[in-house]
């Protein structure tokens, strides 16, 4: 099975974001050598709740400073940006990867980055779906051509795409209305964990099966990836407690960014779903719904997080995972000594896992 390192640039603390975006880069870089697969990182911006605004961006410097490792993104928030400029940034980050890219894309939530980025969010869904068809086909032809929004006159792109992305380009969905879209685009899923593992995999048969009627019976969709966080510590007691302390403070950043207890959660058109989750959410009280965000991550000794990844597989037979070690505002030393330990202690074991991979082989840059 595939085993990445997920990054959200998280910076809860109160040193200097220069610091701190060094020591992040650092651990994206630290990945290679370790012996993982892949590095992620997410696209967010104006607070502290991630400090990515640009993924691509991101991803073509790690392009230049590692040769093996593939580079994913988690997401590209489509409506956010002009599927032209994607196509061309995505292609040209594949030829300077030599084809190491494996592209996420969704359609974002929260309502300070729409407003902030001036694109109307009721719009989101139309613009994901248009772009993301713009997109795909301009990354299999090398052209880009129409839209009712986008009107995007026949261009060809230069360079041309490197290589195909069937296989590797995948579509984040949430909401019970996103994952039947997402069957119909042709992507992956990639599941970056919100809820019990139970409902998801409830998602899963309304995407296989929306999968089967657009591509046939015997076709199937690949196998998905899994982002999230985990925390691992050879004491029992300790991995609980730092779990609950830091995995905490991430959810509860989450629930102030997106502004998921207000009532503006799921107000606008097309996000109608996640009202029902701010309705819950001021049901249960901040207190028990971080509880339950925790209980839904890998988190414990070595034993019980190969545990959890093992029960995750058995849910939804992912090919595989990218969790994020750094988070919640943890000092360096410990996140470096959390992902060291996973790489240790879980790592080997869980990249034996069988895993259906849809990921060609790539050419990896000369040492």
């Amino acid at each position: 099975m595939h085993v990445g390192y997920g990054t959200g640039f998280q910076h809860l603390s109160d040193y200097p974001d220069c610091v701190f975006m060094r020591e992040e880069l650092g651990f994206c870089e630290m990945a290679e050598s370790l012996g993982m697969d892949s590095v992620w990182a997410t696209e967010h911006h104006f607070d502290n709740y991630s400090m990515s605004p640009d993924v691509l961006q991101l991803m073509s410097y790690l392009a230049g400073r590692t040769k093996r490792i593939r580079l994913g993104s988690m997401v590209i928030v489509l409506p956010w940006h002009d599927p032209m400029r994607v196509a061309e940034q995505v292609i040209l980050l594949d030829h300077f990867s030599n084809g190491r890219f494996i592209m996420g894309i969704g359609r974002g939530l929260a309502r300070k980055e729409f407003e902030g980025l001036r694109i109307e969010q009721s719009e989101a869904r139309l613009r994901f779906r248009e772009y993301a068809e713009l997109l795909l086909t301009a990354l299999e032809t090398g052209v880009m051509e129409g839209g009712e929004m986008t009107r995007q006159p026949r261009r060809e792109i230069r360079p041309g795409p490197y290589r195909s992305f069937k296989g590797r380009a995948f579509g984040a969905a949430a909401s019970p209305e996103s994952v039947p879209m997402i069957a119909r685009l042709g992507l992956g899923l990639l599941i970056i964990p919100q809820k019990p593992w139970d409902l998801i995999r409830a998602d899963f048969d309304v995407y296989h099966q929306t999968w089967q009627e657009v591509n046939g019976a015997d076709s199937e969709p690949p196998s998905p990836f899994v982002s999230g966080f985990a925390f691992i510590d050879e004491s029992a007691d300790r991995a609980k407690e730092l779990a609950y302390k830091y995995i905490g403070a991430n959810y509860r950043k989450a629930l102030e960014h997106y502004e998921m207890t207000s009532s503006h959660f799921g107000a606008k058109k097309s996000y109608e779903h996640y009202n029902q989750i701010s309705q819950h959410l001021n049901a249960i009280g901040v207190d028990q719904a971080t509880e339950d965000f925790v209980n839904v991550m890998p988190h414990g000794t070595p034993k019980q997080v190969l545990e959890q990844f093992w029960l995750i597989k058995e849910k939804i037979d992912m090919q595989g995972i990218m969790p994020n070690f750094n988070f919640g505002g943890m000092p360096y030393a410990e996140a470096e000594r959390n992902l060291k330990c996973f790489v240790k202690h879980c790592m080997p074991e869980i990249k034996s896992w069988p895993a259906t991979s849809s990921l060609e082989p790539v050419e990896t840059a000369a040492a």
